[in-house]
């Protein structure tokens, strides 16, 4: 296993270090923010350990820019700021484990062992096609058989979730709540409008229909 140990405390980074390196472990130390991030850009380790209060970048602000570099190596916050908030504010900024110190050294190492064994995180796809229908998840751009059509950011959002579940059969309430956010019925007939606007932009135009009505059921978009 390869550790990156991103930590300003000499005797914590040596104790790691040095422990991990008896277990057969390959270790390597940055002692303040700004090393930590260069060396985490890499992406040869399988475990990244990260103290939260560190020199020149601090470990939240090195966790969300390694995150917004789309560099998935599992990250372990290690630090003293063990409140609820503490915790949960560094899983949300993208850790994957957080251990307060002070701390057992084997908890410490059966964590990273659980870590590096997870599987890699997938990248999430940012263009989906459906026959000749292609949307950008980025740009929010819509386009069939090489023509780019105009739909309103609601429209857009309902036709990504379609085609993120192409060939299933989505039921109006599933619409609702992912679209809209409602999780209850409004008992209006707002996804049916939105569903007639979008067979009239990327249907009506073309010889072959992808948004079909499952009678009972809701829809279905494919070919």
């Amino acid at each position: 296993m390869r550790v990156l140990v991103v930590e300003d405390d000499s005797e914590t980074a040596e104790y790691i270090c040095t422990s991990l390196k008896a277990l057969g472990h390959v270790t390597k130390h940055a002692s303040d923010g700004k090393q930590g991030f260069l060396d985490a850009l890499d992406n040869d380790f399988d475990v990244i350990v990260v103290d939260r209060m560190l020199p020149g970048l601090d470990g939240m602000t090195l966790v969300r820019s390694v995150r917004g570099a789309n560099v998935n190596t599992p990250i372990l916050f290690l630090s003293a700021l063990g409140g609820l908030n503490d915790r949960v504010n560094g899983l949300e900024a993208g850790a994957d484990d957080y251990l307060v110190k002070p701390f057992a050294f084997s908890e410490l190492s059966a964590r990273l062992t659980a870590l590096a064994r997870r599987p890699p995180m997938q990248t999430e796809e940012t263009r989906l096609q459906v026959v000749d229908l292609e949307i950008d998840l980025i740009r929010h751009t819509v386009c069939r058989s090489g023509q780019e059509i105009a739909v309103q950011p609601r429209e857009f959002r309902l036709l990504s979730y379609l085609m993120k579940n192409a060939e299933r059969v989505v039921t109006r309430t599933m619409l609702l709540e992912a679209v809209w956010d409602f999780h209850f019925d409004p008992n209006t007939n707002v996804v049916e409008t939105h569903i007639s606007r979008l067979r009239n932009k990327i249907d009506k135009p073309f010889d072959q229909p992808l948004i079909h009505t499952v009678r009972g059921a809701g829809y279905s978009l494919h070919g």
